[in-house]
């Protein structure tokens, strides 16, 4: 599907760049076969590496926003932290499946309408600043995304959200979504005006969620260099 969407673009734009990109896409996705992972060996995985690893540097797709909203810190937290809130204010999220206190399955709305899912592991619990994720196993998409929430006044929250990710066919792919208007940017920018009128107008009947009886800050599968946030992945 990237290959078909490159070609079309080249051809539209009669860039022979383009078109010769999603040529070789078409080619790869029809052959089943890769140079690339002929040349490192069956064996080798990018997905079995860990989520750090696979992002380092400037790797994959990195989006940050903020946006104030008008409730206390406690209550904005509380309701992001309930996992299963988010796709009803993040568009292409279609479903978050919580499994336990750490982990979930998340799928979302691909380029071209195809689905993708990810497993995901909470890193960094501190209630009520800080939330952040990392992908793991064998998924469709590698990520990491954090969102901190920081006192604005006597009765508002700034929340500023963080997501490094790589999408399936990585930075290719992400250049298909861009030109089929799926700028990941835009996403991120109109999901939190979703969240802000969403929390502002008081529809919160999904309920909170509490980490821990005693309300202290939990910690799970942390390294020393991923505490804090998801920054030191870059």
């Amino acid at each position: 599907m990237a290959g078909a969407a490159l070609a079309a673009v080249g051809f539209q734009r009669k860039s022979r760049a383009l078109g010769l990109m999603g040529i070789g896409l078409l080619a790869r996705g029809a052959s089943g076969w890769c140079p690339v992972t002929a040349a490192i060996g069956p064996d080798s995985h990018a997905y079995d590496e860990p989520t750090k690893r696979h992002l380092a540097g400037e790797g994959g797709v990195i989006v940050e926003d903020s946006i104030t909203i008008y409730r206390p810190v406690s209550e904005v937290y509380s309701y992001w932290r309930r996992l299963e809130n988010l796709p009803r204010f993040m568009e292409h999220l279609e479903e978050v499946r919580v499994n336990d206190r750490s982990h979930s399955h998340w799928v979302a709305k691909g380029p071209l309408g195809v689905n993708v899912e990810w497993d995901a592991e909470i890193i960094n619990d501190i209630p009520p600043t800080l939330l952040s994720w990392k992908s793991v196993g064998r998924s469709d998409v590698v990520s990491a995304g954090s969102v901190r929430f920081k006192p604005a006044g006597e009765h508002a929250t700034q929340v500023r959200v963080k997501l490094q990710y790589d999408p399936p066919a990585g930075m290719v792919g992400a250049t298909v979504a861009w030109l089929l208007g799926e700028d990941p940017q835009q996403q991120i920018t109109e999901d939190l005006r979703r969240f802000k009128q969403l929390i502002e107008s008081g529809d919160i009947s999904a309920g909170s969620y509490r980490s821990t009886e005693s309300g202290q800050p939990t910690e799970r599968g942390l390294e020393p260099s991923e505490a804090g946030d998801i920054g030191s992945l870059r």
